[in-house]
C-alpha cells in the first residue's frame, strides 16, 4: 500500500468522524448550499437578460440568508394590548333598583297587586272572568294617567332639569290619551288591553331615552312595573283564548 493510499484513507476517516460527530451542521450546510445553488440557477435562467451583472445574482442569496435571522415576537403586541385600558361600561339601569327609597319601593311593589291578582285568580280557577279582566285594564289605564301626571309635576319645580316646554308637557299628556282611548274601546276588552300595553311601552321609551331626566332608581322602578304589567296583560289575553268564560262583564250586570 503506497503513501498516497494511506493519505487518502486518513482524510476519509477524518471526514466520516466529523459527519458522525456533527450531523445536523453538515446537513444544514449542505442544504443551504443546495438552496443557494438552485436560486442562482433559477435567476440565471429566468432573469439573465434583465440582470446581466453576475454580482447581483451572487449577492441575492446573502440577502436572503440575512432576512432569515429577523424575528418578530408577538409578546410586544400583547404588552401593548394589556397597557390599553378599556373604558368602563356604565351600569345597567335596572341595577339601580336597590338604591330606591324604601317608601317608593314598597308602594310600587304594593301597586303591582292589581296587575297580578286578576290573571292569577283566573289561572287558578281555570276560567276567564271578564269583570276581573276589566278591572285589570281599568287599573292599567289609570296608571297611564298617573304617569302623565308625574311628568307634568316633574317640570313644575324651579330647579327641575325638565323645563315646562312643549316637549315635556306634550309627552306628559300622551299617556292620558292612551288611557282615554282604552276606556273608549272597553266594550272590546282585548283591544282595550292592547291599547294600555302600547301606552305603557311608549311611556317607558319616552322616560328612558327621549326625556332622561328622572333619577336612575325611578327608571329602574318603571322598568319593573312595565314588565310586570306587560306579562300580566299577556296572561289575561291567553286565559281568554284557552279557558271558558264565566261571570258578568261589568259591575252593573252583577245581580
Amino acid at each position: 500500500m503506497g503513501p498516497t493510499m494511506v493519505y487518502f484513507i486518513q482524510k476519509f476517516s477524518r471526514a466520516s468522524s466529523k459527519m458522525l460527530k456533527y450531523p445536523s451542521t453538515i446537513r444544514l450546510g449542505a442544504k443551504r448550499r443546495i438552496e443557494t445553488f438552485s436560486l442562482k440557477t433559477c435567476l440565471q435562467q429566468n432573469f439573465s437578460p434583465l440582470f446581466p451583472r453576475p454580482w447581483l445574482v451572487s449577492s441575492f442569496p446573502v440577502c436572503m440568508s440575512k432576512t432569515q435571522y429577523y424575528h418578530t415576537s408577538p409578546c410586544s403586541f400583547k404588552k401593548k394590548q394589556e397597557q390599553a385600558v378599556l373604558p368602563a361600561r356604565p351600569p345597567q339601569t335596572i341595577s339601580y333598583l336597590p338604591d330606591s327609597p324604601k317608601p317608593a319601593l314598597y308602594i310600587t311593589l304594593a301597586g303591582l297587586i292589581p296587575f297580578i291578582a286578576p290573571p292569577l285568580v283566573m289561572v287558578m280557577t281555570k276560567t276567564y272572568i271578564p269583570i276581573l279582566a276589566f278591572t285589570q285594564m281599568a287599573y292599567g289605564a289609570s296608571f297611564l294617567s298617573f304617569l302623565g301626571g308625574i311628568r307634568w309635576g316633574f317640570t313644575l319645580p324651579q330647579g327641575s332639569p325638565a323645563k315646562p316646554d312643549f316637549l315635556n308637557l306634550a309627552n306628559s299628556a300622551a299617556p292620558v290619551v292612551f288611557s282615554w282611548l282604552a276606556f273608549f274601546v272597553s266594550e272590546r276588552l282585548s283591544e282595550a288591553i292592547v291599547t294600555v300595553i302600547i301606552g305603557l311601552g311608549i311611556a317607558l321609551h319616552t322616560e328612558l331615552f327621549l326625556l332622561p331626566h328622572y333619577p336612575n332608581w325611578f327608571k329602574a322602578l318603571r322598568i319593573v312595573v312595565t314588565l310586570v304589567a306587560f306579562v300580566s296583560f299577556v296572561i289575561t289575553l291567553l286565559v281568554k283564548d284557552f279557558y271558558p268564560e264565566k261571570g258578568p262583564k261589568r259591575l252593573r250586570q252583577v245581580e
